[in-house]
């Protein structure tokens, strides 16, 4: 059997990016106001400082107005609320991103329900959640989806279509992943199975599916003698392991070189799910205006 195809998620990222800009050069003529991202970070945490810039840069690229507020780690849990209170108030302002984790004397569950929902742009309020877990198949993603899971869903549906009737395995049960995943694919009509810790005989149940979604945060932990020959595997972990010396490398959740020899289809990492994570989360700020604007009509 041939290597699996590699599925480039740089380059979905860079067509899904382009279409965005496109889109916000188009909402910007026809209303004279660009979409606007607010991205609000609490504390000094380096690898979100990395995350925060990075989606601020990428949303002025895209011709958006970029808002970035950067607040002490001291800061009160009151004090964050009353700033999130003025953003979901500002008419310039279609997106707000939260950067997690949240200090400790935060209750991040409190500040999650406080986002106006339109403007949930991260898709985690408990009403966009309990929106994707009731939409019917086929149904319009009208309102804001977790981005990691919703870059994994437009990856499958670009080298797996058509979806109906094939049999789904996501392995990881996640809030954040696992579950909106497993939602996105029912609602293209596959047939799905959520395998996590308890799951028995978890690999004679992978060898059943046709699209395997590994998001269980363990590196490497999904063998190639796991995978359904033909299968499109979508690897959504990224784990630090050791290398040669004092240097570290990434790897997924799956096995690359042994995948690599049974899978049809196979995201890198890095390279695959990631860069599709803030992709997606420009799209929804995006999305966000455009029914912000149509609401305003």
């Amino acid at each position: 059997m041939a290597e699996a195809k590699l599925i480039d998620g740089k380059a979905f990222a860079a067509g899904l990016r382009a279409r965005v800009g496109e889109g916000v050069a188009k909402f910007a003529a026809e209303h004279g106001i660009k979409p606007g991202l607010a991205t609000v970070l609490v504390g000094a945490d380096g690898a979100s400082q990395v995350y925060v810039k990075s989606k601020a840069r990428t949303a002025a690229e895209l011709g958006m107005e970029s808002f970035d507020y950067r607040l002490a780690a001291e800061t009160t849990e009151a004090e964050l609320l009353s700033m999130i209170g003025r953003l979901n108030g500002d008419p310039t302002i279609h997106g707000i991103l939260v950067q997690l984790p949240l200090p400790r004397h935060i209750d991040t569950a409190k500040v999650l329900m406080a986002i106006d929902p339109a403007k949930d742009v991260d898709g985690f309020h408990p009403i966009n959640v309990g929106r994707l877990g009731t939409i019917a198949a086929g149904a319009p993603l009208d309102f804001p989806v977790p981005c990691t899971p919703l870059g994994c869903s437009m990856l499958i549906a670009a080298v797996a279509a058509p979806l109906a009737g094939k049999q789904a395995l996501v392995v990881g049960r996640s809030t954040l992943v696992g579950r909106p995943v497993a939602q996105l694919l029912l609602r293209a009509d596959c047939t799905v199975t959520i395998a996590h810790s308890r799951t028995r005989d978890l690999p004679a149940l992978c060898r059943t599916a046709d699209i395997l979604v590994v998001a269980i945060g363990k590196p490497q932990f999904v063998h190639g003698d796991w995978i359904k020959p033909g299968a499109t595997v979508i690897d959504v972990g990224i784990n630090r392991v050791p290398a040669s010396g004092n240097a570290s490398r990434l790897v997924g959740d799956v096995a690359f070189d042994e995948a690599m020899r049974v899978a049809g289809h196979l995201t890198p990492v890095p390279g695959g799910v990631g860069p599709m994570t803030v992709a997606c989360l420009m799209y929804n700020t995006l999305r966000s205006a455009q029914e912000w604007a149509g609401a305003s009509l």
